[in-house]
């Protein structure tokens, strides 16, 4: 198939672009600055896209946006953030429904921030969104796919959970601290952590670009969440080290802000009922078994 990447250059994107030429696919990098000869360009801001270059493909993976984790939350960046996803997924929708070759398939970012702050409750993709600038954020950021949904593009909203690589992300920053024996549980330690290994997450994806039966929002976790206790213990084990080191919540939020509360303190249950009700095979499904394998050789994407 002839695939289009945006945010070909993060964590996620270069390992799909690396996966999607692996497999066989003509894959075509979506960016923002001039880059080789056979990109294309596009600037979310100015709602410029180089539309002509986007007839004829199979489909398109949209995984753009500014980074959620860098920086406190100001109005400013919170305005950043959703305009960014907003704006662009709403560009990306627009034109490909106005294509007189449509893809058949769009699967646009998101992010199981969608279900906020839920506890103990076990979320699905029929749960109700949560409250809170995260929730307001996805809701946003999926209905700005109608216009390819409603213009006959099978759309896939990927309700992306943590994801674990040592090459980027969450566990990329928690792990010289954890090395340092500085590490512990934030919080309560109650609140549960849905995850998933960029390995899989790639899979994820190349099996909604095929998997007709999915569309709408699917949730890119594994079937077992653990709670940042249960984690915080588990990464200890793995890398030998103590985690004796507690974050209060109150210091969290001291040093983070709004931030704390969306990313670190919230609790977020969520079972993949799409792709396990599409017998999607998870690998690295077990937390124990998959941060021995990712920390040990983080190549499996």
């Amino acid at each position: 198939m002839k695939i289009i990447v945006s945010g070909s250059s993060g964590l996620v994107g270069s390992a799909l672009m690396l996966a999607l030429q692996e497999a066989g696919h003509e894959s075509v990098r979506l960016v923002r600055s001039q880059g080789a000869d056979d990109d294309i360009r596009w600037d979310p801001e100015k709602g410029e896209i180089d539309s002509r270059r986007l007839e004829g493909a199979d489909a398109l993976v949209h995984l753009a946006g500014e980074s959620i984790s860098e920086g406190r939350w100001t109005a400013a960046k919170k305005a950043r953030i959703r305009d960014c996803r907003v704006q662009g997924t709403k560009l990306i929708s627009e034109t490909l429904a106005s294509l007189e070759q449509k893809p058949a398939t769009l699967v646009s970012a998101s992010a199981v921030g969608y279900y906020g702050d839920r506890g103990d409750e076990i979320c699905d993709e029929s749960s109700g969104p949560g409250a809170g600038f995260l929730p307001d954020l996805c809701r946003e950021w999926e209905a700005a796919t109608e216009a390819a949904r409603t213009a006959g593009i099978r759309v896939v909203n990927l309700r992306i959970g943590v994801v674990l690589s040592t090459k980027g992300g969450a566990l990329a920053k928690m792990q010289p601290i954890f090395r340092c024996g500085l590490g512990g549980i934030i919080g309560s330690g109650r609140q549960y952590l849905s995850w998933i290994s960029l390995h899989d997450l790639i899979r994820v994806i190349l099996f909604t670009l095929t998997e007709e039966s999915l569309a709408g929002p699917v949730n890119a976790v594994t079937p077992i969440a653990v709670t940042n206790r249960q984690f915080t213990k588990i990464l200890g084990r793995a890398l030998h080290r103590p985690t004796i080191f507690p974050l209060p919540a109150i210091a969290a939020r001291i040093i983070l802000g709004e931030m704390a509360d969306g990313l670190l303190l919230s609790s977020a249950r969520i079972l993949p009922k799409q792709l396990l009700d599409a017998g999607f095979p998870f690998f690295l499904d077990e937390l124990s078994l998959a941060l021995e394998m990712i920390l040990q050789q983080d190549s499996y994407a």
